[in-house]
């Protein structure tokens, strides 16, 4: 059962007043079909108007679809890879081969896990430095093979453990980003969810970046930031708007270049249509890649976010 928000009381309400009019259809057809259309009305007035903190709400959501289920629903003929070849396999990030539309594709991703048990094996989807590394590794295969790579993000940031740092956190994200930046093919990075601190930028410094309506990308999160510069995580709501994390904000300082629409309700109460939505703009945006020689791309990206900072 989904779970509900507490601005989503109303639309609650509705719901168990159908769930118990659904045992007899033929006698409440007409009750039925007019809290129908009033919970419709409402879903849409709801998420039309969706305030900062909410959507960090939604972004979160227990039920949201993960990279786990884009790739199933979005690809075929998966191949998944693993390991950096240097340490090992880090399973906060996955990654590998796929066909989109007929055509192969190379994909990465940020995994947080659905269940507790996958949450631990994925460790909240907050990737090591042989995660990083295992898309540096990956960048290379798709660049050899000349292939696209599709990467998505839904991450609250990259592990800040003691042993992640022995290892190299900084430079191992850093060093992704510049992998990203010099890789001579077409790249589309998709925030899914949460896309927290260089954790995210690791894997989304493309030649598109694409966010799903309701979800976030920021340096910080919300609570981090509320500890930071209020001492007091109960300025959470207050740190979410001063941010600018929501999707139409990150348009607007143009750190993304599209919105990718959610069916109201959220990506968590439609999942395959939401992976519906997605492949038709990934399909899109890569036959769009293609018709741009790859020295002008490698230079539009690179003049892109060396100057982003002049635009906001």
């Amino acid at each position: 059962m989904i779970k509900y928000f507490e601005f989503e009381s109303e639309l609650e309400n509705i719901e168990k007043i159908l769930k118990q009019l659904s045992n007899n259809q033929e006698l409440n057809f007409d009750k039925i079909k007019k809290l129908g259309d009033e919970r419709d009305k409402l879903y849409k007035k709801i998420y039309s108007n969706l305030d900062a903190w909410q959507k960090v709400q939604v972004s979160r959501h227990s039920e949201r679809p993960h990279t786990i289920d884009y790739i199933n629903n979005i690809f075929s003929d998966i191949i998944f890879l693993h390991g950096d070849k240097k340490y090992a396999d880090d399973s906060a990030i996955i990654g590998g081969l796929a066909k989109i539309d007929g055509n192969s594709i190379f994909f990465v991703g940020t995994e947080k896990g659905n269940t507790m048990e996958k949450r631990i094996k994925h460790n909240f989807g907050m990737a090591k430095p042989e995660g990083y590394r295992k898309v540096q590794r990956l960048l290379k295969l798709a660049e050899k093979f000349k292939l696209p790579l599709i990467s998505f993000v839904d991450t609250a940031g990259a592990f800040p453990g003691k042993d992640a740092e022995e290892r190299g956190q900084s430079e191992s994200i850093a060093s992704s980003i510049l992998h990203f930046l010099k890789t001579k093919i077409p790249t589309i990075s998709i925030i899914i969810g949460e896309g927290g601190s260089g954790g995210a930028i690791g894997i989304a410094t493309s030649d598109r970046v694409l966010m799903l309506e309701h979800s976030i990308y920021s340096v910080i999160s919300p609570e981090g930031c509320a500890s930071i510069l209020w001492r007091n995580t109960g300025f959470s709501q207050e740190a979410a708007k001063t941010l600018k994390l929501t999707s139409d904000d990150c348009k607007n300082f143009k750190i993304i270049d599209h919105i990718v629409p959610e069916p109201y309700g959220g990506a968590h109460r439609h999942p395959i249509k939401q992976a519906e939505i997605l492949k038709e703009k990934i399909i899109k945006l890569i036959k769009e890649l293609n018709q741009i020689s790859i020295k002008n791309l490698v230079q539009i990206r690179k003049d892109k976010y060396l100057n982003i900072t002049s635009d906001i």
